[in-house]
């Protein structure tokens, strides 16, 4: 059994690299589209929203309903690419730790 010294020593050296890992997701960018990529939205794997473009095509009154409903979708794309890229680099930061079986991290 290890020591208690030993054990706090490990809790700290793992929110150390849960706090880079965090801020390490804020650099990686995603991009979400919809309507065949005339609307896109940019965002962080921390889910930070970088930038939105839309196609001059659908800024017309009459597209406004089909506009809305393709943002709404654009973000959801960028939403859980972020979700993926974010569990991807928190899966390949915990896979060196030595976490006892079943122990979850706050993700």
């Amino acid at each position: 059994m290890k020591s208690l010294d030993d054990i706090l020593n490990m809790a700290k050296n793992v929110q150390d690299e849960l706090e880079k890992a965090q801020a390490n997701l804020d650099t990686i960018e995603v991009e979400g589209a919809s309507g065949g990529g005339l609307v896109k939205v940019k965002a962080s794997a921390k889910g930070r929203i970088i930038a939105v473009t839309i196609d001059e095509s659908l800024l017309a009154p009459s597209e406004k309903q089909m506009l809305e409903d393709l943002v709404a979708a654009a973000f959801n794309d960028a939403r859980a690419k972020a979700d993926a890229a974010s569990s991807s680099e928190m899966s390949k930061m915990t896979s060196g730790l030595p976490l006892p079986p079943g122990f979850k991290l706050p993700f």
